[in-house]
């Protein structure tokens, strides 16, 4: 396999180790030798000085041009970090063990109340780093300042090797370029109704039964990612996986995995592979610009990399295979009848960028479904009385007949419970992006804090952006004193649904601007009719704490803590997308005959 495109981050780790630390003490040899001055013993002090000082001298003179710049912006400076050792690094320490032990992205709310604002600059290593859970800056960043932001250099330079030339992982004209995906997505081809009816869902359906007749535990994160990849299968690529009839976790019994149990089998090394890869470029972000220093001489995602790929290239050439030979007998096939990986080939034949694309919406495809529909089986079985009202719509509704897309138009508590769920719960929680190589302005921030000056914020080039769907979800000043409880009438009431209306940009978890998720629709749906299915046969859901291994349940001082913290029955963790920590176990009953 070749990885030359990945190979740009040793260069680039290579250039800044060079420009930092080898450049000032030969640029003090040079001085040295051209005025004949001998440091003698002197020398290792000296040249450890010209590594500090042309650190010290480099911060001041980017200090000095955000400065003037923002001046003349008329603009202020994002606020900074402020740490006790030098490069913020004992913040930055303090930050990445919060972000892996404590509750989810709780470590950065705690700082944005200690600096009393809501976009921060951590200046770890002295480099300019954005946090925000500003609703007015991710607007900006999103939607009406677009053109000023990217994906970027950062996110490309940690993603290659995984979703390379992917919808994900580009900008301009190479994602304006993804036509194909749009074609496939369009409000003329998003029902993915009739999908669900041809048996993938009643095969999940009646495991779930199997299991609820004997009271045994199940792990549903796990299922519904079985599910959402055999539907998501049928559509992208014409052929249902049937991940259902592999190994299946048992409690306590399988390997253990950050997501729940792993079964140790093909679909098992294919499912650490995916979710390994997410968790390594997470790591990546969270240790910045340095993470190739741990990564110079072994990259750690290509060995599973390789593994994705062995599963996803057979099927790339056996589509590109398939177009060769309706060429040669002149069939056509219309666009509505074509699959994703038709669509793609017939936009390209490069086995690389049909790859990327697939396995780009491959992740939005199951992650993002799967992580919705465990948060809404979660509230369903610490909120049975959300769960019988739900019952009685479906009941109402439907009766016990399939659901048909009409029909999911007038469920509306169960958009309620789905946008509720999606709120307290988005399935991507941290996203990111990076301003162009101009600096802008970020408008003045949202009212969650006072602030001293009308002015709006500086944004230095090139700088780093991360925005948290999660923390602006959640925030009270823009959804309420109730913003951490899980209440789906707050989408019927006018009066309460009346804060998302007049400010709709504070719900954004499908995305917001030109990027918002071209799947949306097509996740309302496969999530509705689901959730059909599945409140047609079962009437409880009971969280199976026996089942839930030790390691996954949430610890007891979290019990003193704030918001969501103090109540949360799971523990809620973030790779690229939002998933229960070991699973989400749950028992499934039916009501008596």
């Amino acid at each position: 396999m070749a990885y030359e495109k990945n190979a740009n981050f040793r260069l680039r780790i290579t250039r800044d180790i060079f420009r930092l630390l080898i450049a000032p003490p030969l640029a003090l040899a040079l001085v040295a030798h051209v005025a004949h001055i001998r440091l003698g013993w002197w020398s290792p002090l000296a040249y450890l000085s010209s590594i500090v000082f042309a650190t010290i001298a480099r911060v001041q003179y980017a200090d000095m041009v955000h400065r003037r710049e923002a001046k003349q912006l008329g603009a202020r400076l994002i606020p900074r970090v402020v740490g006790k050792w030098p490069g913020n690094i004992d913040v930055m320490l303090k930050l990445r063990k919060g972000l892996s032990t404590g509750y989810i992205y709780q470590a950065y709310l705690d700082l944005f109340e200690e600096y009393q604002c809501t976009t921060l600059n951590t200046r770890f290593l002295w480099t300019d780093n954005i946090i925000s859970m500003d609703q007015e800056h991710c607007k900006y960043v999103l939607a009406t300042g677009f053109n000023h932001f990217w994906r970027g250099t950062a996110q490309r330079e940690r993603l290659e090797t995984f979703l390379g030339d992917g919808i994900f992982n580009r900008d301009d004209e190479v994602w304006k370029g993804t036509a194909p995906l749009h074609v496939h997505f369009s409000p003329a081809t998003v029902c993915p109704i009739s999908n669900y009816s041809n048996g993938i869902q009643l095969v999940h359906l009646q495991f779930l039964s199997e299991k609820a007749a004997l009271n045994e535990p199940i792990d549903v994160q796990d299922l519904y990612a079985r599910f959402t990849i055999d539907a998501a299968s049928e559509s992208l690529f014409g052929k249902n996986l049937d991940t259902l009839s592999a190994c299946l976790p048992r409690p306590s019994s399988s390997l253990p995995l950050e997501r729940g149990s792993m079964t140790d089998d093909a679909w098992g090394t294919f499912v650490r592979a995916f979710e390994t890869l997410q968790r390594i470029n997470t790591l990546r972000a969270r240790t910045g610009l340095i993470w190739p220093l741990f990564e110079l001489f072994d990259d750690k995602t290509i060995p599973y990399v390789d593994t994705i790929r062995h599963w996803t290239d057979p099927l790339v050439k056996q589509t590109l295979e398939a177009k060769a030979a309706a060429k040669r007998a002149g069939v056509e096939r219309n666009v509505e009848e074509k699959t994703f990986l038709q669509h793609l080939a017939d936009s390209t034949e490069d086995v690389g960028k049909i790859r990327d694309q697939l396995l780009n919406i491959l992740l939005a495809a199951r992650d993002t479904t799967a992580c919705l529909l465990t948060y809404v089986t979660y509230f369903l079985a610490i909120h049975p009385d959300v769960a019988e009202k739900l019952r009685q719509e479906v009941a109402h509704v439907c009766g016990d007949q399939p659901p048909t897309y009409e029909k999911i138009k007038k469920l509306k508590y169960m958009k309620a419970v789905i946008d509720e769920t999606l709120r307290l719960f988005p399935p991507v929680p941290l996203n990111q992006r990076q301003s162009r190589p101009v600096s802008c302005t970020l408008p003045v921030p949202d009212p969650t804090f006072p602030v001293d000056s009308q002015r709006p914020l500086y944004m230095p080039k090139s700088t780093t952006f991360f925005y948290s769907t999660l923390l602006v979800q959640r925030n009270k000043a823009l959804w309420g004193p109730d913003a951490d409880e899980f209440d789906p009438d707050r989408w019927i009431d006018p009066g309460r649904l009346s804060r998302y209306t007049s400010n709709p940009m504070m719900f954004t978890p499908f995305s917001a601007g030109p990027r918002i998720c071209i799947g949306q629709n097509y996740a309302y749906n496969e999530a509705s009719y689901f959730l059909v299915r599945l409140m047609q046969q079962f009437c409880t859901f009971t969280l199976a704490s026996d089942a839930q291994p030790p390691s996954s349940l949430p610890p007891a001082e979290w019990k003193a803590g704030r918001g969501r913290m103090a109540f949360e029955r799971v523990r809620p963790e973030a790779a690229m997308t939002l998933f229960v920590k070991g699973g989400l176990w749950v028992r499934l009953g039916r009501e008596a005959s």
